[in-house]
């Protein structure tokens, strides 16, 4: 799983330990899908956008929005990859990783401020409905339903061994389904004629945006935070600690992302005697298979830790 290896701090009583794991040890080149998707999806958009304007419909300029935040969806899958391909230099020792958790954070924070407005100019046409090119309206949906469709079909093959391939098939059939809901509120407003219908359906589509959007934001905060990820169990992670050979004691605990995939761990252990290659080899390897942590930092204590005053 790597590689450790310990070295002195100034006291035989003192050491660290580095460990850094395989979870990104042959970065691969941007899969042409997410490419492609892309820019299908951004073309769509633009199209979308404009017969949102043109038709009068708040629903369509909803659904405009839902379909760029599948744009930035895929452009932060597919950075992910060239930028964990990136290696660190003298300033960026941690190299680029970081990048994708603030990409997260923007792409969060830009579709919440995207439906507070397309919400707020729903609302406002329910008191005073504007008519709706309701013929336009089902026509570029349906244009939607094809792209999203085609798009779910490029990533279905290996979705069943990648989570990120499953992730953007499942999103973008999904995406579908909403364009769909949106060719038949264009009929039901053809049939009608009832202009109300449109930021009905548009105020549904934000909703929808918020509630996937809610997670993302939360998340991407805690890992620009440095908070520790969700899907660790801290109690689990210090009782493993504390069970290691010998280990009498720890503090300074701090576990935190690198990158959006990839987990970080410093810790101070306390010893009767410093640790060797075998016991460094457990930790890490404990670590790594079980918590899912590639980089971990340990220094083991042996006495009151002079080089460790604040301790």
């Amino acid at each position: 799983m790597g590689h450790a290896h310990g070295h002195g701090q100034g006291s035989p009583h003192h050491g660290h330990v580095h460990a850094h794991g395989s979870l990104h040890a042959h970065p691969q080149e941007i899969d042409r899908r997410y490419l492609i998707g892309i820019v299908l999806n951004l073309a769509f958009v633009g199209l979308e956008f404009g017969a949102g304007l043109a038709a009068d419909s708040t629903a369509l300029l909803a659904d405009a929005g839902h379909n760029l935040s599948d744009v930035l969806g895929l452009a932060l899958a597919g950075g992910a990859a060239w930028l964990s391909a990136r290696a660190a230099d003298a300033r960026r020792t941690y190299g680029f990783g970081k990048a994708t958790i603030l990409a997260a954070l923007a792409n969060a924070v830009l579709l919440v401020t995207a439906c507070l407005l397309i919400g707020w100019e729903a609302v406002r046409r329910f008191g005073t409905p504007e008519p709706v090119d309701s013929g336009l309206v089902m026509a570029v949906a349906a244009a939607g339903i094809a792209v999203n469709l085609g798009t779910a079909l490029l990533f279905r093959r290996g979705r069943e061994h990648d989570v990120n391939l499953r992730g953007a098939y499942l999103h973008m059939a999904a995406d579908a389904a909403v364009s769909g809901g949106v060719v038949v509120a264009g009929a039901l407003i053809w049939w009608t004629g009832a202009s109300w219908i449109d930021p009905l359906t548009s105020l549904v589509i934000v909703a929808a945006i918020l509630w996937g959007t809610w997670g993302l934001l939360r998340e991407s905060l805690d890992l620009a935070l440095d908070a520790a990820p969700a899907r660790l169990d801290m109690g689990e992670l210090g009782r493993f600690l504390a069970g290691l050979p010998g280990v009498t004691g720890q503090h300074d605990v701090h576990v935190w992302n690198l990158s959006a995939t990839e987990t970080a761990l410093t810790a101070h252990l306390v010893r009767a005697e410093p640790g060797d290659r075998a016991f460094f080899d457990q930790a890490t390897k404990g670590l790594h298979d079980c918590f899912g942590i590639a980089h971990a930092t340990l220094q083991v204590e042996t006495g009151p830790g002079e080089a460790c005053p604040d301790c």
